[in-house]
C-alpha cells in the first residue's frame, strides 16, 4: 500500500500500536500519572506545613526553662526534673514569719544606725543550691561569713555593691537624693569594709531577736571577704535558704542577702515546721500538769482475784448448774488485786466489820515506763 494512500486514522492506529510495543504510554495515560503525581506532592506539602517546627518559647517552655531563673517554684520539663533534689523553703513555714520579723526588726535598727528614712522588704526567698548561688553573685559584692555558735555551723551575708556605696555615702555625710555614687575600677578600701562591717554587725543582731522566739543563737561575723571563691562554707551541690532584702535610703538602696545551708538550720528544723508561734513538739508542760491533775481524780475498779486457772473448752461447755470447781488454794493464800489486765498488788482477804477486805501485803509494782526514759539523751535510753 502506498503512503498516500494511508488515512489519518490508519496513521494514529500504527504510532499507538508502535508505543505499545516499545513500552511508552499513551498521552492520556501520561497525562493521568502526571495529575496523580501532582496531588502527591500537594498532600505532602500539606503534611510538611502542618509539621512546621517549634518557636523558641514553645521549646523553653517544653524544656521547663525560663528568662526568669527566679521563678523556681512553678517549674515544669526537664528543669523541674533538675531541681527536683531542693528542697522548698515553703515546707518549713516558720521561716516566712521568722523573715518578716527580720524585716520589722530592720527597718527600726538601720534608721536609727543612718539617722535616716530606710526602707527594708523581702525581695524574694528561695531555696538555691550552694554552688550556684556563689557563681551567681555579681562582682564587686563584699561577703561577711558569720557562724552560728549554738548551732555549729556557718551562713553568708551578701551586699552588692549599690548598697555598699550607699551605706558608706551615708555614713560619711553624703548628700540626701542624689542617687547611688559608685567608684568602678578599684578594690574597696579598708575604712568602707570597716563601715560595712558595722552595717553587718546590725543585720546579725535582728537575725538573732528575729530566731529568739524558736531557738537562742549567738551570730558573730567570723570573716570579710570580696571574692566568692573565698567565702565556701558548704559544698556546691548542698542546698540552701536564700532571702533577698531590699533596702532603701531616699532614693539610694540595694540588697542584702542571708544564705543559710539546711545544714545550719537542721537542729532546728522540728521547731522550722511549725505553722504559727508557740505550736509546740514533744513534751508540753502545762499539758503535763493538766493530765496529772486529771490522773489523780479519776476512778478505777480493782478486782481481788481469788483464783485464776486456764480450762480447756471441751470441759467449760460441758459444766451444767450445780457442778462445783475445785481450787487449788489454801486458805491463806494470797488474792491478786487487779486493774482490768494490770497486775497491782497482792494482799490476804480478812473482814473489817460487815465488809470483806483485802490487806495489801506486797509493795505496788510500777510501770516500767516513767518520764525518765523521755528525759534521757537519745542513745542513751534505758527501761527503768
Amino acid at each position: 500500500m502506498a503512503d498516500s494512500d494511508l488515512t489519518e486514522d490508519d496513521l494514529s492506529g500504527a504510532w499507538e500500536q508502535a508505543l505499545a510495543e516499545s513500552g511508552a504510554k499513551p498521552a492520556s495515560a501520561a497525562s493521568g500519572e502526571a495529575a496523580e503525581e501532582e496531588r502527591r506532592n500537594a498532600q505532602l506539602a500539606a503534611d510538611a506545613s502542618a509539621d512546621r517546627s517549634l518557636q523558641q518559647d514553645e521549646i523553653d517552655q517544653l524544656l521547663g526553662f525560663s528568662l526568669d531563673d527566679n521563678a523556681i517554684a512553678g517549674q515544669t520539663g526537664i528543669r523541674a526534673l533538675v531541681d527536683s533534689t531542693l528542697v522548698s523553703y515553703e515546707r518549713l513555714p516558720m521561716l516566712e514569719i521568722i523573715f518578716d520579723r527580720l524585716v520589722r526588726l530592720l527597718t527600726t535598727s538601720l534608721r536609727n544606725f543612718f539617722s535616716d528614712n530606710v526602707e527594708v522588704s523581702i525581695a524574694s526567698l528561695r531555696s538555691v543550691r550552694f554552688g550556684d548561688y556563689l557563681t551567681s553573685i555579681p562582682l564587686p559584692a563584699v561577703l561577711a561569713v558569720f557562724k552560728a555558735q549554738q548551732w555549729d555551723n556557718f551562713g553568708l551575708v551578701t551586699l552588692n555593691s549599690d548598697l555598699m556605696y550607699a551605706v558608706i555615702d551615708v555614713l560619711l555625710g553624703g548628700r540626701r537624693g542624689r542617687g547611688n555614687v559608685r567608684a568602678e575600677g578599684r578594690p574597696y578600701t579598708t575604712i568602707e569594709i570597716n563601715l560595712v562591717r558595722r552595717m553587718v554587725d546590725v543585720v546579725l543582731a535582728d537575725t538573732e531577736q528575729a530566731f529568739a522566739p524558736i531557738s537562742r543563737v549567738d551570730l558573730t561575723i567570723d570573716r570579710m571577704e570580696t571574692n566568692p571563691r573565698f567565702a565556701s562554707i558548704s559544698r556546691p551541690a548542698n542546698a540552701a535558704i536564700l532571702v533577698n532584702l531590699r533596702v532603701e535610703m531616699d532614693g539610694r538602696g540595694g540588697n542584702v542577702e542571708i544564705l543559710l545551708p539546711y545544714a545550719t538550720i537542721e537542729p532546728i528544723r522540728d521547731l522550722l515546721l511549725q505553722s504559727f508561734m508557740g505550736e509546740k513538739f514533744g513534751r508540753d508542760p502545762i499539758w503535763e500538769e493538766h493530765l496529772a491533775t486529771e490522773i489523780w481524780q479519776t476512778k478505777m475498779n480493782v478486782d481481788a482475784v481469788l483464783y485464776d486457772a486456764r480450762l480447756p473448752l471441751r470441759q467449760m461447755l460441758a459444766l451444767r448448774v450445780g457442778d462445783t470447781l475445785l481450787f487449788d488454794n489454801k486458805p491463806d493464800a494470797m488474792v491478786k488485786l487487779r486493774c482490768g489486765e494490770m497486775l497491782l498488788s497482792e494482799g490476804r482477804v480478812g473482814r473489817i466489820g460487815d465488809y470483806v477486805a483485802v490487806q495489801v501485803l506486797t509493795p505496788l509494782r510500777r510501770s516500767r515506763t516513767t518520764m525518765s526514759v523521755f528525759e534521757s539523751k537519745p542513745g542513751t535510753r534505758k527501761d527503768i
